[in-house]
């Protein structure tokens, strides 16, 4: 069990301020539930006021966990973009100021994807808890599919299963507790899911949605690139890592082949040496007759330097991605 699972378990009611921060929505929405149920539980019932905390004014925030709920006992007050709430001293002082001093009546509960830490944490902490609820790593999540197949699905899955599904879905928490809903519908819920039940209903590889941004790549239309990019991040959450590692694949291979035609070889020699297969195959002969490869090493240099920073904390990773995606889209479709 992660640390941000430990966290969600031993949350209690008593809690009158929780963050929640990071870039796994399915444990934030984990904490969410169970905060309000434990709520619940604990004074019968809750109002629940949500607010958008890009829009919100400080005294939006504060007047609604001062004031009282007009027919339950207790509030849970939840501010969500709550990093670009709290920027700025004339919103984090006053914030510290109420975190010194929280309402009884009233639970804060903040969400965000990126945080600053601060003041603000420690006071927190004597009051609740601040959660990290970054992506599980794959081993993690492998024990997350194990504990919860049965807990929320009502069946167990063997861990060779298990691990093929991490291994094809990625760590993602949302779309792994999707396929266990799916799996389990198949098996009828009379025995352990299997390895060749995944294998039979769960789709592609991560590994083959990386090569899917590749042809996006080769297409040389920058919007297409980057809506697969999006794509591959936010819905399918690979690793930035394995998305850097396709972009740089590709350019190896296209530099290789511009190399490699120039020293006289031909078309199947490239084909057969660097396994280009299909369209895009075919388009990386193409970018590679057409490019000195002078060039092409020059955006593999970005590539590494990109990954570098990116490894060293500078600049968001993502962001990162994105740029690197659209300069190399941009170069291609120039060919």
């Amino acid at each position: 069990m992660s640390r941000a699972q430990q966290q969600i378990e031993s949350l209690n009611a008593s809690m009158r301020i929780v963050v929640l921060h990071g870039r796994e929505p399915f444990l934030q929405s984990e904490a969410t539930h169970r905060l309000a149920e434990l709520l619940a539980a604990e004074h019968g019932d809750a109002a629940r006021f949500s607010i958008d905390g890009e829009t919100a004014t400080l005294s939006d925030v504060l007047d609604e966990l001062r004031s009282y709920a007009l027919f339950e006992p207790h509030k849970l007050v939840i501010v969500d973009a709550a990093d670009r709430f709290l920027a700025g001293d004339a919103r984090r002082r006053p914030m510290e100021a109420y975190a010194a001093q929280p309402a009884e009546h009233a639970t804060l509960l903040m969400r965000a994807e990126t945080w600053r830490p601060g003041k603000f944490d420690k006071l927190v902490a004597a009051v609740g808890t601040v959660i990290k609820c970054e992506p599980l790593k794959d081993r993690e999540a492998v024990a997350w599919c194990r504990d919860n197949a049965q807990a929320r699905h009502g069946a167990a899955i063997e861990r060779q299963a298990a691990e093929l599904l991490v291994q094809r879905l990625g760590p993602g928490l949302s779309r792994l507790d999707s396929e266990l809903a799916k799996l389990v519908a198949f098996s009828g819920g009379s025995r352990s899911i299997t390895r060749a039940d995944v294998g039979e209903l769960v789709g592609r590889s991560r590994e083959e949605q990386a090569w899917a941004l590749q042809t996006a790549i080769m297409s040389g239309t920058p919007a297409t690139a980057v809506a697969k990019l999006r794509e591959l991040l936010d819905v399918s959450r690979l690793d930035t890592t394995l998305v850097m590692w396709a972009i740089s694949d590709l350019l190896r291979r296209v530099h290789a082949a511009a190399q490699l035609l120039r020293q006289g070889a031909s078309g199947q020699d490239l084909r057969r040496t660097l396994k280009l297969w299909g369209p895009t195959g075919e388009r990386v002969v193409e970018v590679a007759r057409s490019t000195e490869p002078r060039r092409i090493a020059q955006l593999l240099h970005e590539a590494v330097e990109t990954d570098v920073r990116s490894k060293r904390g500078l600049g968001d990773a993502q962001r990162n991605l994105e740029a690197l995606t659209l300069r190399v889209t941009d170069t291609i479709g120039c060919v």
